[in-house]
């Protein structure tokens, strides 16, 4: 009897260990990570993160040497930087080149690389990793994507955008109006994904792998509704039900849009590496980013106070006085000097290593709100109270004092004529006053538009990309145009580059050579040049 009752006793009691027993946890290495440990402790999906972060504006850190500036100076620098009016430069690298309207394909094809193909690796790979078992992540990667992606299709135009990343060998691309319908619809799922991690009460997400804003939810909700701001208004002179539609969905959001300095998105030092500004190196060590002529007009005709902010004054003899505010000399657009010695004495901008490298500031919102503003848009303030706090809060963003507003807003002072005589080598210029556009708030609604835009383009200094892209959607602010126009006709010298052509590396096979082609067609007249408009720059200007 005893003999029975030990043996069903043994049994259950095997029974139950058998049952209690987790075979995956008993042969599970306990010193290996889990792919969705990995995910969770943000170590899979860390490094791409932090390494699209360094794509959305090209920048690295000192271990990079020069590559990133290399690659930064050809994709931007020399080309919207310098068409924005920002900078000239004290060099022609050999001849006609994008300053003077004759696209160099080898730059072109870097503008390209940095702002869409570099991109795409690193975005696919988290799509594939955290779409469904992370959803959070993907929010931040879809919103760094369209970071970058915006500013591809605002130089090139039709983009491959809606079918990439899913594995094909040949990726159709969609009209730039396509483009940022797409985009608008991604970012407001992002940000319903995001808004609802922070709702319920998390703050952070990967924190350790955010150099832009250490891993706060709420901050990276306020930055995509300001960002899908910018893309509305972007969009305002092609389709303005459209940008109404979006521009009040990000103001209306919970969490709104940039309203303080603090908010401005920035790659500085984060995620365990300090960030170096790429334009350190080509203005002081390269010796050829200088002060364009176009800023010297503006921001001396103002006796702005962000003049000795943005700029040192000049070291050659030759240097325009700018009543009692210092001498300055700026680069001539568009020169055809070879020399690399010519202009090396001319104002720098002053940006140093240290200088963060700006996505978006405050400042930029406000002048956005202020258009939508006069545009008749609800945006709960007048375009005139909008506009003063945008300049109000560029001071501040400069370390100028706000009690300065009020007088550099009533001055009643215009922009500059520009004069430049030199004999060796030989330049002569000689540049009407390209407006005689006040800071005060009077005017019809265009004369307002374009004080809004002469400001916002002054407060996005030196983001060259944002500042081209308003220039031609609005034709504001008036710039100096190009010494020489070396376009051959495709570009006209009032107007300037409206676009990038697509480089002609970029197809190879048959099937990518017709894929390019379609793509083409999508432009106005189905015209690849550089003085095609692209679809939202539809303002008659």
């Amino acid at each position: 009897m005893k003999a029975k009752v030990y043996k069903y006793i043994a049994g259950v009691l095997v029974l139950s260990l058998f049952a209690s027993c987790d075979f995956e946890k008993i042969n599970t290495n306990q010193f290996e990570l889990l792919p969705e440990e990995g995910l969770m402790d943000g170590i899979v999906i860390g490094g791409p993160i932090t390494a699209m972060e360094k794509c959305v504006v090209p920048v690295g850190t000192q271990a990079d040497g020069t590559d990133v500036v290399n690659r930064y100076q050809t994709a931007y620098n020399l080309a919207a930087d310098c068409w924005s009016g920002y900078f000239g430069q004290n060099n022609n690298w050999g001849g006609p080149n994008n300053l003077n309207y004759f696209l160099r394909d080898g730059w072109v094809a870097s503008s390209y690389t940095e702002a869409y193909s570099t991109v795409v690796p690193l975005w696919q790979d988290l799509k594939g990793k955290t779409e469904t078992k992370f959803p959070e992540a993907f929010a931040l990667a879809q919103i760094l994507k369209i970071s970058a992606w915006h500013k591809a299709t605002d130089m090139f135009g039709p983009i491959p955008y809606k079918e990439a990343g899913k594995g094909l060998i040949t990726v159709p691309y969609d009209s730039q109006e396509d483009v940022y319908k797409a985009m608008f619809e991604e970012l407001t799922a992002a940000i319903d994904v995001l808004t609802r991690y922070a709702d319920n009460g998390t703050t952070l997400l990967l924190p350790k792998a955010d150099a832009v804003y250490g891993g706060d939810v709420h901050k990276w909700v306020v930055y995509a509704n300001s960002l899908m701001l910018r893309l509305a208004m972007r969009v305002y002179y092609a389709d303005q039900d459209l940008s109404k539609k979006y521009a009040m969905q990000a103001i209306n959001h919970p969490y709104g849009v940039m309203r303080a300095k603090a908010d401005e998105a920035k790659m500085d030092r984060g995620a365990g590496l300090v960030f170096q500004n790429n334009l350190d190196v080509l203005i002081n060590q390269y010796n050829e980013c200088r002060m364009g002529s176009s800023m010297l007009a503006y921001l001396g005709g103002y006796q702005d106070p962000r003049l000795e902010k943005y700029f040192t004054t000049s070291t050659l003899p030759q240097a325009v006085s700018v009543d009692a505010m210092g001498n300055y000399l700026a680069v001539p657009t568009g020169h055809d000097v070879s020399s690399n010695n010519t202009f090396k004495g001319a104002s720098r901008p002053a940006i140093t290593t240290a200088t963060p490298t700006y996505w978006m500031r405050a400042s930029e919102v406000y002048f956005l709100l202020a258009e939508a503003a006069l545009h008749g848009f609800p945006v709960g303030q007048t375009a005139e109270d909008l506009y003063k706090k945008g300049i109000e809060t560029s001071f501040e963003e400069n370390g100028i004092p706000s009690s300065e507003v009020d007088t550099y807003i009533s001055s009643g002072l215009t922009p500059l004529t520009y004069s430049l005589h030199m004999s060796n080598p030989n330049v002569n210029v000689d540049a009407p006053a390209v407006t005689n556009a006040t800071t005060e708030w009077t005017g019809t609604d265009e004369e307002k538009l374009e004080k809004i835009m002469i400001q916002k383009w002054i407060a996005l200094y030196p983001n060259g990309q944002e500042a081209w892209s308003e220039y031609r959607r609005t034709g504001y602010p008036k710039l100096h145009t190009a010494i020489s126009n070396h376009s051959n006709g495709e570009v006209d010298t009032q107007t300037g580059i409206r676009r990038m052509r697509f480089p002609t590396n970029k197809a190879t096979s048959k099937e990518d050579i017709e894929n390019l082609e379609k793509a083409r067609q999508m432009l106005r007249g189905g015209q690849d040049k550089a003085g095609t408009r692209l679809w939202w720059d539809n303002k008659n200007h």
